[in-house]
């Protein structure tokens, strides 16, 4: 980790919230929006989700599983989502929203009109901005929290 963590603070807390407040509280009330405001079904949000954890190689992100009602997705979700083109595991909305989080996350500019063709036959456009948005806080702060190490020290409820 690159950044010093006083003793006894807790890491995401602290840098999020202590060291940038006025910017740290915005991200993490994003952050939580997305998940307390999703209309996406769990399993597509969590494709989406866990394709952008794996390319960010963020390990909480990785670790953490999104829970809906008592139901999380099933421990083999995680592979499949990195073999999304070839499982049989995903219907077509599942499968497009981890292509979409991939592509969106590593060749945005590729994104054709195939793809929307495609996408805009399963997704509405209330759906494709949720998405969008729900995709872009994960690559942002997943990221952030890799880049500055704050995955390796921080650890899930229950953990």
């Amino acid at each position: 980790m690159i950044i010093d963590i006083p003793e006894g603070q807790e890491p995401i807390g602290y840098v999020w919230g202590d060291m940038v407040p006025g910017i740290g509280m915005a991200a993490a009330n994003f952050s939580l929006s997305v998940y307390q405001h999703t209309t996406l079904g769990l399993r597509e949000f969590e494709a989406a989700r866990l394709r952008i954890a794996q390319i960010n190689g963020c390990l909480f992100c990785l670790d953490w599983r999104t829970e809906r009602d008592g139901r999380k997705v099933e421990e083999e979700f995680a592979g499949a989502v990195s073999d999304w083109r070839g499982t049989d595991a995903f219907d077509d909305r599942t499968r497009l929203a981890a292509e979409y989080a991939e592509r969106y996350a590593l060749d945005h500019h590729g994104l054709d009109d195939a793809f929307w063709t495609r996408m805009t036959a399963h997704y509405s456009q209330h759906e494709i901005v949720e998405l969008s948005m729900s995709i872009g806080s994960w690559l942002a702060f997943g990221r952030l929290n890799h880049v500055l190490g704050l995955d390796a020290v921080c650890v899930l409820p229950g953990h």
